[in-house]
This record gives C-alpha cells, sequence and structure tokens, in this order.
C-alpha cells in the first residue's frame, strides 16, 4: 500500500479571521528524494503570528503562499531516506518544510540540529527565529544600554518572552504588558521582569506613567494598535521603538490602524524602526550561541506551549495564538 502525506493547503484568501474552509486537508503520496535530496517525517511544525500575513496577497518581505499550495511553516524533520551528501537518515532536520507530514528538500536553508543538546521545539523557538528576532530586535535595532527602562509588549509570547529576559541580562528595567493574571504573574515571577500590565484591566497609559516615571528607552511592539499609540507618550529623550508585529491588526477587514501619537517622536527626538530577523541571517550562530549558553546557565527561561496532535489539527492551533492561549513559543508535535 503508498504511503500517504497529509497536508494543510490555503484553499482560499482569508477576510479578517482565519475560517476553516480557508484551508484544504489535503493527502498526497509520499514522495521520493531525487538526486541531491532528502526526504523526512515531520517531528515538530512551527506556528508563528507572522504566518497570517503569508496568507495576504499583497507586498512583503515574503511572497505570500498561493491558493493551493502547502502552508508555509517552520519545523523540524527526521531525515528517512538521502540522495544528499549532507543529510543522513536518522538525521533531524530545521527548515521551512511546511505543513505536512512528510517532506523532500534539495537541503537549501535546512540545517541539522542536536536533539541531545535541546528538544526539536526549542530549536524552533528560544535557538530559532523568536530567539533571533528577540536578540537583533532588541540589541541591533534597540541599540539597548545598560540601565535603560525596557517595555516589551506580547510580552508572554515567544518573541516578547526572550525579549524581556535578555534585557534582564543587560542589566536593564523591564515592563511587560500581556493578556491575564496569569500570564503577568509568569512575567514578574518566573521570567524575573521588573513589573507587568494586564492591557486587559485598567488604564494602560496610567499604568505605564506609574511604572516608567523616566520614560521608555525602548519599545519593543509585538502588537500595535492601542497599546502603540499608548508607548508612544511615555518615550524618554532618544527613545527607540523596534516594529516587530502588529498581531492586533492581522485580522483586521478595514485599513490598519496607525499610531496617532508619532508626533512624540519629534518631541523626544525619538526613532522608530521596523525589522525582518532574515536581514540578519549571516549572524545568527552568533546569536544562537550566545543565547544558549543564556539558558544553560540559567539566565533565559524556555517558555513552551506543545500541543500534540496530527496535521489536521494546524488550523485550531493556529487560532491560539489570535486568542491569546499561547505561553511562549507554540509548536504542534505529531510525534
Amino acid at each position: 500500500m503508498t504511503a500517504t502525506n497529509r497536508q494543510i493547503r490555503l484553499a482560499a484568501r482569508p477576510s479578517g479571521t482565519v475560517r476553516p474552509e480557508d484551508w484544504e486537508h489535503h493527502t498526497a503520496p509520499v514522495a521520493e528524494p531525487g538526486p541531491g535530496q532528502f526526504a523526512g517525517r515531520t517531528r515538530v511544525i512551527s506556528l508563528d503570528p507572522a504566518m497570517r500575513g503569508w496568507l495576504d496577497d499583497r507586498p512583503s518581505y515574503l511572497p505570500p503562499v498561493g491558493i493551493g499550495e502547502v502552508m508555509r511553516a517552520g519545523s523540524v524533520i527526521e531525515v528517512t531516506a538521502s540522495d544528499h551528501p549532507g543529510f543522513q537518515p536518522g538525521d533531524q532536520v530545521l527548515g521551512t518544510f511546511g505543513v505536512q507530514e512528510y517532506a523532500v528538500s534539495d537541503g537549501k536553508g535546512a540545517m541539522k540540529i542536536d536533539t541531545s543538546l535541546a528538544p526539536a521545539s526549542t530549536y524552533l523557538g528560544a535557538l530559532g527565529m523568536p530567539g533571533m528576532t528577540a536578540y537583533f530586535g532588541l540589541l541591533d535595532v534597540g541599540a539597548l544600554k545598560e540601565g535603560e527602562t525596557v517595555v516589551v509588549s506580547g510580552a508572554a509570547g515567544a518573541v516578547g518572552s526572550i525579549v524581556g529576559q535578555i534585557a534582564k541580562i543587560k542589566g536593564c528595567r523591564v515592563v511587560g504588558i500581556a493578556g491575564g493574571p496569569e500570564k503577568c504573574a509568569l512575567l514578574t515571577g518566573e521570567l524575573g521582569f521588573d513589573a507587568a500590565i494586564d492591557y486587559r484591566e485598567g488604564d494602560i497609559r496610567q499604568r505605564l506613567r506609574e511604572l516608567t516615571p523616566d520614560g521608555i528607552d525602548v519599545y519593543f511592539d509585538n502588537v500595535g494598535g492601542d497599546i502603540l499609540d499608548a508607548a508612544l507618550t511615555r518615550l524618554a529623550m532618544h527613545a527607540r521603538v523596534v516594529i516587530c508585529g502588529a498581531i492586533s491588526q492581522y485580522n483586521n477587514t478595514t485599513p490598519v490602524s496607525g499610531p496617532s501619537n508619532y508626533l512624540s517622536l519629534l518631541v523626544r527626538r525619538a526613532r522608530m524602526e521596523g525589522f525582518v530577523v532574515f536581514d540578519y541571517a549571516k549572524r545568527y550562530a552568533e546569536a544562537a550561541q550566545e543565547i544558549a549558553g543564556w539558558i544553560g546557565d540559567g539566565r533565559i527561561k524556555v517558555k513552551e506551549h506543545v500541543v500534540k496532535g496530527g496535521v489536521d489539527d494546524f488550523p485550531e492551533t493556529f487560532q491560539m495564538l489570535f486568542r491569546g492561549d499561547n505561553v511562549g513559543k507554540l509548536v504542534l508535535d505529531l510525534g
């Protein structure tokens, strides 16, 4: 009997929140590797807010996922067969292999990992794109200096949780913004943030005034919208606003809401800069080595939200990102 490959493909361009009917649950034959290729079984799939933007047919830093194409996703696969000199059966490989049970690759953009040193999920989180994003966004784009005040939104997510911990390592005061008392308690407890703001409760601007009496030196933004606007009112002189994402805007059916308080950048002689982590690809090894060291000595606590299931569980698991259900890096573990 021919083995089958369960896949999630894009069936339609979403309008607003992604609906179940926007996905196609497809079955294809398992492909064999050709010359210069290897094949593998998917072990863990990464789920990230940026994936929502890949579904829209508009200019971006990556082309959109095409209708009928396998959903783009980072994942870890275990090599099952190979005609590629760099990969052998049994190797654990990190790459963009998509939401499917089996994948074939020519090795471009793929990297062997050692799961005896860290779980596969961690290579998709703290040692993967979220960790790289936090590291370069805070230290390079944010130009962090010791003793500064850092505020990060989406602070209990995959990127925000690492941003805050790196800022503490670098000797800064850190305020995290998250949704719900449990997440806020995690930030100030296990993760060592100095303070946390529950955006679902109370006046965010008032809380920022109370918790940043000398202003915000670096604001690391993962959510956009009203929270970005509130942070702009608290900028210190020569502050840096790092635009990483805007999850509050991704499911909009109306135009994205831009900041109305942008003139604070002029008054405070501040700057606001967006970035894409792929621009730092040549330096990933540098960041991964330092983050791994911080994890090893206990200065970074890795938070992962692992959902065990199959490929067909991807659409519902994906919605967790936009409901705020996950704490830390969200992954789908296929076992």
